[in-house]
Formats: structure tokens, C-alpha cells, sequence
């Protein structure tokens, strides 16, 4: 059965408590101590250091106790006897010492009624000696925790009270096990260790022999590598010694620290700029993921972070790139910033009269702990900024460490890694600049062997220029930088709430190039400008505003269940991402299908590899260029142009792939689906094929359905997926219904998607333009009578005419399949027959959407109940909004786009029983 913790809960009785320590650590026992109720008769911390109070000395004198700083206990073996009067004055009951880097003397040790307890952070006996954690890190062990044990006269080796463990991680430091168990969990293994002696439930187990290990202080002479041994070997002494003292090497004729390791090497290719290292199996290799080192067992391992000899720390990846191109020029609002930072630096650093902009934190006495007290007085003064400890000690000057600051703020944290081979046109009165290679864990790369395609402009059949052509070797790197995105990254570390702040900035972004994007939608998709402008591109930036608001209100339940009596249960819900997620867009909506699953997936929390439809990429790469100004953790955004049957077919075999969201045709939905069955069981959604009814009757608005019934068919040139596949017509109205279509669509203007008067633009590609073409010629043979329309447009370009056929008969080809293209079918039913008509409009295996024009109010609602369809429109059409959810039934899918239901899709739920 799981206990609820118990550390902060009242004792039974209070005791005399004298506390031997220092750091937070000692600090943080000290607080819960006395809240417990004790009382803390003096607190023995160590002496200033450069004018600086230790925090567990200052804590204690603002809380009134008597603070003792002895620089020593004992001179030649024997304790100083006016130091051990002054201890035995206070007339503690009990000693606690929970970091204490002093040696304290027995007759202290042995004073008080309940003698002293320890901290020591490992599971002893093994690793005793006074840098246990990093030896529990370099000798590989995967338990770690630590012990209560009452003091004796040995090294640590007195009788165990208590002992709590923990998983090690692969890539635990000593930081982040110290963070992230260590220190909480020994805080309340402290006080817990108390609460017993208190109760006289103490007790005294004697450490057995067996398994008793003692190492030595790490120091920095001791902390070089050696290079004969295994990748994990290494890794674990690189770890071990991370941050103090650091593992270093020789190289370039320098001493080099290594921090920041990982054996998740997934998905990185040894390729790179050599860094030869003497003694080392092989080079080393300066990559863009970092510095990739090899064991004795040709196993990879790679390094983030590099400290040279000067003492400056950088990414490893720049390792040969030098200082950074040029210095940011500060806004004056960032010099205000600025200014306050100083602030914040002098008030750390009081031994340093004035902070220049050459000041190093470091070297001016500031320790670990001020690098937390930097780092949270600067977040919060920044409203929250991602700010880690790492980026102090990448910047250690005050310059330096304002300029990272001022990237963080603007979005654009390392330029040097941030040059974009942009492809510029001009067009619409303006310069475009668009990216054309993949975007792989933040970067603009090209596809392996250098493969590229041609995309075309619908308008005239130009080349607009050469995209990068992804490889599976590609889709492999991509959901590697996803996956490491995802579980070792910023974006897994940032709070929901940030998480939005960074979507909406994303969409602030993407309103700021609303002109730009429907300009290359138009290009690269034969879109209208104008209708871009407010759809491809407007509900995009809708989408991803609608979203960020959903980021922080994610949320769980709680359940009642029947309880274990005489115990209790408590069960709740978490809803947590699924992981990385691979999505497949088409290319009627390019920008608009990125955004209406991406948003979703990026709100929930999870990372993505984005493959954009194969004709259609370059609203896809302006879109990853301005992830990159809007501060998105890199990797966390991947696209990768390419077609379906090698991106497509990897992204649904994929492993490390958790949810496939596919937007396309039924045919490659079903193999999408089968391949997600058979890799891994991966989550899918799926929006495919429609032949979407529209039943108009005769006491509707006419005029009303004529317009919105042209809108439904004629709509983004017919290249919309809830397009109305058929019109069933009551037949009193049929005829003058088919008369006012035509005469509407002659009226359409066909031409420039640029021009701001054009109706109707070219068909997205040739072969759709084929294929429209053999679809009513299909239906000319099969009888139905072509009204208007049916011939491509005599024209450079993919331009095909508004197309009206009528006299459709049920049993007829393009009675039952979906054009996707400027055509419509109409159909005529009896006067009053409503049941017949509903037959007829349900007697397709896709139900993706539908609507209904009619003024009776109870026939809307009776056949709206009978529509087999996702959607259903009433005396409107193609009303989608970002709030409301879209999807389909039978062969047109399954799963949401928009609205909460959407973020489902992307979340997994997370049931946790407790009992007590």
C-alpha cells in the first residue's frame, strides 16, 4: 500500500534541536524543522565567503536564532575547547546535520540526549566518502538514493535510521539527481528521521560490510578521461563529474570540459568537423546535434557543452565557429531590461563595486546556488522567460549573458544556427523569401544525397524552384530530433502556460506574414489571394490562436471508486501527449491542414514531423522559418517534403511514431491505417473522401441556395474536401435552381489567383486537370447531360471551367465518386418525397459533411437527425470555425480537426489509483 508522505506533519512533541550544515539543503531541513514544531536552538554554518552569508546562517539570523560560524571545530586532533562550550550551552537534545562539510567532534557528536543523524546521498554502505553522487553516476548504478544514519566515530559508517532510493536515469547528472530527488525527497527524509526519534521509533540498523565501497574526492586533477574504455563508460564519467569538477581532455592544445552527455545518439549520422583527440579510439566529430565521442567499442556518445581552457563555456556544436558573427543592437526597452539585470547582478555579487559588461559571474565569487538565484530573480523579472542554470554558465560575462538574454526575449536564440537558404521571387508587389530545404531539429538541411524536385506554379506551369526531396533516412532524423525534443528537451520542461504564450506568438507571426503566405499559396497552390488571405492563411492564424488558449486548461478528473476498506482510494485522470506525431497534409489547404492539426498537437504537449502534400510545400517551410523567430524549442517542429510512398509510408511504419493525423483519400487512409496497426499500434486520425449531399428544397431561399450552393461546389476552385459532391433538387424548382446556377457561373471571372478580382484560379496540379477532364467525359458518356463547362480553360496553366452537369442518375459514376474539382452534380427528386430523397443522399459509404436548404424549421431538424454525416450545414455551407469540431463518418474517417475534441486526438489519458 503507498503511504501519503507524512514529512510535514505535526510531531508529537517538540525537541531542542541543534542544526550542523550549510547550503539550501540545510536550509530547507532547518525551515520544515521548525514548522514541524521544533525548536532550533543555534545553527553552526560556515563563515562568509568573499562577504557573502551562507543561506542556511542568513535564514536562521532573520528568524532570531543564535548563528555560530566557527572556521573550525578542532585544532591538532582535539576539539577547541571554547567551541565546545559554546555548543554546550545551547543544550541540544538532538543534532542534525544535513550537508556539513566541517569535521565535527565527537564530544559534539555524542553530546546531546539522542546523540546526531546524518545526511549522506547514497544508499550506503556503498560510495561512502564525500562525493557519493558522482561516483553512484560514474560507476553506472541504476539505484541511487540516500541514508539517515545516526553519527559514530568512522566515515560514514554509523547505524542506518533510514534509507529511500530512486531510479538513475541514463543521462542523470549530478545536478539533475540531486534536483530531482536528492534534495526533496531528502528534505523530507530529514525531518521524517526526527519525527521518529521524537516518537522513539528510531532505529538502529548496523551497516553491513558486504558491498561497502569509499572513494575519494573528485577533484580536477583527478577527473581526466580515459579513453579506453566503452561509450557508456565514458558517458558515466562525464556525467558523474558534471558539474564539479568537470571530465576533461587534452585537445587542440587545450584542456577541454565535457558537459552534458547522452547515449541517446537515435537517428545522428558520424559526420562532421574532426576533433582529434589524443588517445581517444577515434576523432572526435563537432556535429550540429553537438560533439559526437567514441568508446573503445566504436559505440557513439555525444556532448552538448564544451568549457576551453579560459574558462568559457560553449555549445559544442560551435565549437569551431568561434565568437558569435556580431553583437545585438539593444532596443530601448532591452536596455531598461538590461539595466535591471545588472541590478540583479549586484545585488548577487556584493564584493563587486560596480557590474561592467566584462564582469564574470564566476570569477567574481558567485557559486552554484547563486546560479538558481540568478536564474528565478531573472525569470521573473521576464515575465517568466525559459531560462535554464546551463545558460549561465554558457554565458558567464555580463555582455555575454545579456546578449543570450535579449535572443531568448526576441526569439532568436542562436543566429549562427538560424541561416536560411531562402528561395527570393518577386510577385504581388512584394520580394518573397522562401525556404526549400527540410526542416530537421531546427534547421534547414538538405535531403540525403542532395535530392531535389521541382515545384510548379499552377498559373503558368513554371518552375518556382527546387525543393529538397526527404529520403527515409531523413524521416529517420527528423523523428529522432522530435523524440529527443520530446523527452529530453525545453518544450517537455516549460509549463502549459508557456507553451501558449509560444503558439500565440506563433500566430502573432504568422499574422505579421498573412501577405506573404497567401502570396506563396496562390503561387505554389493556385489559390485565390483573396480568399487565402482570409482562409489558407486567416483560420490558419485562427487555429493556432484558438489553440494557445487551450494549452494551460488540458485537465484530468477525479473519481470516486469503491474504497478498500478500512482504507481509502483515490483515483484521478491525467491527460499527457502521446509522444512524437507524424502528419500527412494535403495540397488543397496547405497552410490551413498544417494548422488545424498542428496547433491541436502542439498544444497537447507533443513534438511532430510534418510531411506537406509533395506539390504543395512552401507555405510548410514558411511556416518552419517562423517557428524558428517565434522561440519554438528546436526539434519540436519537423517538415519534410518528399512523397507519400517513401515519407509517408516511413512516418506510418516508424517506431519511435506515436499518431499518424492523415488528411487525404480513402485508398491511402486504409493503407495508412493498416501500417500504424502493424508497426506499433499507433494512435490515428483519419479525414478522407466525401461526396458530401446537399438537398435543397422547394420552400427554401432560392436565391439564397443558388448563392451558397455555387459556394458549396465552386469554393477554392473545388478542391475542397466537404465540397457538395451531388445537389438533389426538389423538382418544382429544379429547373429555374439549374437556370440561375448558370447564369451565376458565367459571371465567374477565371484567371491570375494574384488578381484581386479573379473568382476562380487554376486547378492545384496537371495531373488533377487530367483527371477532371476524364471525370466528365466519364459522365458525358454515361448519359448525364453536361450543361456548362467540362474543357480545360485555352490558357497556359491548369485552368479548367465551372462545370454544371444535370439529369445525374444514381447508379451513374460520377453519381457516386468525388471529382474534387469545380463540378456540379445535380440531381432531381420528387416533390415532398423527403424520406426517398435522404435515402438517396445516405447511399454513399462517405459521410464526411451535407446540408439542407429549407424554411421549414422541423424538416431541417428531421433531416438533419437523418444525415449520415460529420457535419451538416442549414441554409448554409462550408461554415467551419475553429471552435467547432470536423470530421467525418463510415469511409470518410474517423477522429476531430478543431474545436476540444481535436486536442484528443493527440492526448492519452492517464488513470492513477492511490490507496491510504
Amino acid at each position: 500500500m503507498l503511504k501519503a508522505p507524512q514529512s510535514f506533519q505535526p510531531s508529537p512533541a517538540a525537541m531542542k534541536i541543534a542544526v550542523i550544515g550549510q547550503s539550501l539543503f540545510g536550509q530547507e531541513v532547518y525551515c520544515h524543522l521548525r514548522k514541524e514544531g521544533h525548536v532550533v536552538v543555534g545553527v553552526f554554518t560556515v563563515p562568509d565567503k568573499d562577504g557573502k552569508a551562507d543561506p542556511l546562517g542568513l535564514q536562521a539570523e532573520k528568524d532570531g536564532v543564535p548563528v555560530f560560524k566557527f572556521p573550525r571545530w578542532r585544532a591538532q586532533g582535539r576539539a577547541l575547547p571554547d567551541v565546545v562550550a559554546k555548543y554546550q550551552a545551547l543544550g541540544a537534545e538532538l543534532n542534525v546535520l544535513p550537508f556539513c562539510s566541517q569535521f565535527i567532534p565527537m564530544e559534539v557528536i555524542n553530546a546531546p540526549q539522542h546523540g546526531s543523524i546524518i545526511y549522506h546521498p547514497s544508499l550506503l554502505p556503498r560510495h561512502r566518502g564525500a562525493s557519493a553522487i558522482n561516483w553512484t553516476l560514474i560507476h553506472g548504478d541504476k539505484k541511487g538514493g540516500f541514508t539517515v544514519f545516526w553519527a559514530d566515530d568512522g566515515l560514514d559508517t554509523g547505524d542506518i535510521l533510514l534509507q529511500k532510493e530512486c531510479e538513475v536515469l541514463s543521462d542523470d547528472t549530478v545536478s539533475t539527481l540531486y534536483n530531482r530527488f536528492l534534495f526533496p525527497e531528502g528534505v523530507k527524509g530529514m525531518v521524517q528521521a526526527v519525527r521518529l526519534i521524537t516518537e522513539g521509533k528510531a532505529p538502529r540498523l548496523p551497516q553491513p560490510e558486504e558491498g561497502a565501497t569509499y572513494e575519494g574526492i573528485q577533484k580536477k586533477e583527478t577527473a581526466k578521461i580515459n579513453w579506453d574504455q566503452p561509450a557508456e563508460a565514458i558517458h558515466n564519467w562525464i556525467r558523474g563529474n558534471d558539474k564539479v569538477p568537470g571530465a576533461w581532455t587534452e585537445a587542440c592544445g587545450q584542456k577541454l570540459t565535457f558537459f552534458n552527455s547522452t547515449l541517446n545518439t537515435s537517428g545522428l549520422v558520424p559526420a562532421g568537423e574532426v576533433l582529434p583527440i589524443p588517445g581517444s579510439h577515434r576523432p572526435g566529430l563537432v556535429t550540429k546535434a553537438g560533439l559526437l565521442l567514441f568508446g573503445n567499442d566504436d559505440r557513439m556518445l555525444l556532448v552538448k557543452n564544451i568549457q576551453l581552457e579560459d574558462g568559457k563555456m560553449v555549445l559544442a556544436s560551435n565549437f569551431f565557429r568561434g565568437e558569435a558573427s556580431s553583437a545585438l543592437e539593444l532596443t530601448e526597452e532591452e536596455l531598461v531590461t538590461a539595466e535591471a539585470v545588472r541590478s540583479v547582478w549586484q545585488r548577487i555579487l556584493p564584493n563587486i563595486l560596480e557590474v561592467e559588461d566584462s564582469t564574470d559571474f564566476f570569477k567574481s565569487g558567485a557559486a552554484s546556488v547563486d546560479v538558481v538565484r540568478l536564474v528565478e530573480e531573472v525569470k521573473e523579472l521576464c515575465d517568466g522567460l525559459e531560462l535554464e542554470n546551463e545558460d549561465v554558465y554558457l554565458a558567464t560575462t555580463f555582455r555575454d549573458f545579456i546578449q543570450l538574454l535579449v535572443r531568448k526575449l526576441r526569439g532568436d536564440e542562436d543566429e549562427s544556427e538560424c541561416t536560411i537558404d531562402c528561395v527570393e521571387k518577386a510577385a504581388n508587389k512584394r520580394t518573397l523569401r522562401m525556404p526549400h530545404q527540410l526542416f530537421i531539429g531546427g534547421t534547414f538541411v538538405d535531403a540525403e544525397g542532395a535530392k531535389t524536385y521541382d515545384t510548379i506554379n499552377p498559373t503558368d506551369g513554371s518552375v518556382i524552384c527546387q525543393v529538397s526531396l526527404a529520403q527515409v533516412s531523413d524521416v529517420d532524423k527528423a523523428v529522432a530530433a522530435a523524440k529527443d525534443a520530446f523527452e529530453n528537451g525545453r518544450w517537455g520542461k516549460i509549463s502549459a502556460r508557456d507553451r501558449g504564450q509560444l503558439l500565440y506568438r506563433l500566430a502573432d507571426l504568422m499574422e505579421q506574414h498573412q501577405e506573404e503566405l497567401a502570396t506563396i499559396e496562390a503561387l505554389d497552390a493556385g489559390a485565390v489571394y483573396t480568399l487565402a488571405l482570409k482562409t489558407h492563411v486567416g483560420m490558419s492564424i485562427q487555429t493556432f490562436r484558438y489553440f494557445a488558449g487551450w494549452c494551460d486548461k488540458i485537465q484530468g478528473s477525479t473519481i470516486p471508486i469503491n474504497q478498500a476498506r478500512p482504507n481509502r482510494n483515490l483515483t484521478l485522470t491525467r491527460k499527457e501527449p502521446v509522444g512524437v506525431c507524424g502528419i500527412v497534409i494535403p495540397w488543397n489547404y496547405p497552410l490551413m491542414m498544417l494548422s488545424w492539426k498542428t496547433a491541436a498537437c502542439l498544444a497537447a504537449g507533443n513534438t511532430v514531423v510534418i510531411k506537406p502534400a509533395q506539390v504543395t510545400p512552401l507555405t510548410a517551410l514558411k511556416f518552419a522559418e517562423l517557428t524558428l523567430k517565434a522561440g519554438i524549442p528546436k526539434g519540436v517542429v519537423n517538415i519534410l517534403p518528399g512523397s507519400g510512398s517513401l515519407v509517408g509510408q516511413r512516418l506510418s511504419d516508424h517506431p519511435d511514431v506515436r499518431k499518424i493525423g492523415f488528411t487525404g483519400s480513402t485508398e491511402v487512409g486504409k493503407h495508412i491505417m493498416k501500417s500504424c496497426a502493424l508497426s506499433n499500434v499507433k494512435k490515428v486520425s483519419l479525414e478522407l473522401g466525401g461526396k458530401s449531399p446537399l438537398i435543397v428544397f422547394a420552400d427554401c431561399d432560392l436565391n439564397k441556395a443558388v448563392q451558397m450552393g455555387m459556394s458549396s461546389v465552386f469554393f477554392n476552385k473545388g478542391e475542397n474536401c466537404i465540397a457538395a459532391g451531388r445537389l438533389f433538387v426538389e423538382h418544382s424548382i429544379h429547373d429555374e435552381f439549374v437556370q440561375k446556377v448558370v447564369e451565376e457561373v458565367r459571371k465567374m471571372k477565371i484567371g491570375n489567383p494574384l488578381d484581386r478580382d479573379t473568382n476562380h484560379g487554376p486547378q492545384n496540379h496537371e495531373a488533377h486537370l487530367k483527371k477532371l477532364m476524364e471525370y466528365c467525359q466519364q459522365g458525358v458518356k454515361e448519359g448525364a447531360t453536361l450543361v456548362c463547362g467540362g474543357k480545360q480553360v485555352p490558357r497556359p496553366g491548369f485552368f479548367f471551367e465551372p462545370t454544371v452537369f444535370m439529369d445525374v442518375e444514381d447508379h451513374m459514376f460520377i453519381a457516386k465518386e468525388e471529382s474534387f474539382g469545380p463540378i456540379m452534380i445535380i440531381s432531381r427528386f420528387a416533390d415532398g418525397d423527403v424520406d426517398a430523397v435522404l435515402s438517396r443522399a445516405n447511399a454513399t459509404e462517405f459521410g464526411l459533411a451535407s446540408g439542407v436548404f429549407t424554411r421549414d424549421i422541423n424538416k431541417a431538424l428531421y433531416v438533419s437527425d437523418k444525415l449520415q454525416a460529420g457535419t451538416v450545414f442549414i441554409n448554409t455551407y462550408n461554415k467551419t470555425d475553429v471552435a467547432a469540431p470536423f470530421g467525418g463518418f463510415k469511409q470518410s474517417g474517423f477522429g476531430k480537426d478543431l474545436g476540444e475534441a481535436a486536442l484528443n486526438e493527440y492526448l492519452r489519458v492517464k488513470t492513477v489509483t492511490f490507496e491510504y
